[in-house]
């Protein structure tokens, strides 16, 4: 095991995995699965490791499941990491297979992030992006403090992920009047996300 850890410490250690892609309705750029195993290909050859993803479908109460087991092996040795990611119930625009296809594809992202320490803090989607954004605004009172263009967009991003329409954005943007408002609603949608 000793060798392996040491190669997939190499691969970790030179791995340049671009945020290439960006989202324009979210207003933020971010990297793709596909990206990253580009990037990675030749730090495997270089290493003499073998990567390989599989996907599984996990049940858990009505909820599906898309886990993404990313493997790395040399020789008898191997070492494993999940990445796991909801299938959302219906998502406008998207038909069964898209949806699943779509799960597959960020579930494999975060096996990938997970198994070669990829930092992901800064994408739109995670906590800590919501954290560096609140930094960066001034230090004044946060009930008087207006929201945020970032803010906005992520209530929108989130809404959208939950498959909301334009109506309830419309009415969700007229209950902020503050960046306190616009943090209790993402943290709101965000909960949701989770059930």
């Amino acid at each position: 095991m000793q060798e392996l850890l040491e190669k997939l410490s190499r691969v970790q250690q030179a791995l340049k995995a671009p945020k290439d892609r960006r989202n324009s309705f979210g207003n933020y750029e971010y990297r793709s699965a596909e990206g990253i195993l580009e990037a990675l290909k030749p730090l495997l050859k270089e290493t003499g490791l073998t990567q390989t993803i599989t996907d599984e479908v996990r049940v858990i109460g009505e909820r599906y499941y898309i886990v993404a087991t990313v493997t790395v092996l040399t020789g008898d040795q191997k070492y494993s990491v999940e990445g796991w990611a909801r299938e959302e119930a219906q998502k406008k625009g998207m038909d069964e297979a898209q949806i699943t296809g779509a799960a597959s594809s960020y579930a494999r992202k975060y096996a990938l992030n997970g198994m070669y320490n990829i930092d992901d803090t800064k994408d739109a989607d995670t906590d800590e992006y919501k954290k560096q954004a609140e930094k960066k605004e001034t230090p004044r009172a946060s009930s008087a403090r207006p929201a945020t263009a970032n803010q906005l967009d992520l209530i929108k991003k989130l809404g959208t992920d939950l498959g909301k329409d334009e109506k309830w954005l419309v009415a969700v943007y007229d209950r902020i009047h503050s960046a306190a408002d616009a943090s209790s609603i993402i943290q709101q949608l965000k909960d949701m996300k989770k059930e």
